[in-house]
């Protein structure tokens, strides 16, 4: 239960790192992506292995856990006072997340209309291949009767009979 909600909240905060540099420019820094993939990886392990952690290692998931939100609200205040008093102001106004919003769901479009163009098509296909070097095919006798395949069979052997003998 509780790797699951803390699995859950790890995923939500990881989308939400990922999203900064589109949403709050201001606040965002180079490598938050990496940082947001990482927390989207724990949240992925807690909420596929929480029937493994019980007892002592759910503890120390949960003070790791404790440890890092902690860690990210000394970032994110630190990040805050370095942003002057316009942009802190900016942040309460409706038209910055409006247009914040509208820019998402521009790349959004834009994702999603060139996601079908980099997808693998599926093979089709192939096309009937004619040989180019084909060995020619024996000739074969029609025999008409027993007696001529007798005496076909006796014409070889005593051929190979005497290329053996000379």
């Amino acid at each position: 239960m509780v790797a699951t909600l803390g699995g859950s909240v790890a995923l939500l905060l990881g989308l939400a790192v990922l999203l900064l540099p589109l949403l709050a420019t201001e606040l965002s820094r180079p490598r938050d992506s990496a940082w947001g993939a990482v927390l989207l990886l724990l949240g992925l392990v807690l909420v596929t292995s929480k029937d493994r952690l019980q007892g002592a290692p759910m503890l120390g998931v949960l003070c790791g856990g404790l440890l890092l939100s902690r860690l990210a609200l000394e970032v994110g205040q630190g990040r805050w006072r370095q942003l002057s008093e316009a942009e802190q102001d900016s942040f309460s106004s409706p038209e910055r997340w409006g247009s914040s919003l509208q820019q998402l769901a521009a790349v959004s479009g834009k994702l999603l209309q060139a996601l079908p163009k980099s997808l693998p098509k599926a093979p089709s296909k192939a096309k009937a291949t004619t040989k180019r070097w084909v060995r020619p095919e024996p000739e074969v006798q029609v025999v008409g009767s027993l007696n001529e395949v007798e005496s076909l069979l006796l014409a070889e052997t005593s051929s190979a009979q005497n290329s053996q003998a000379g």
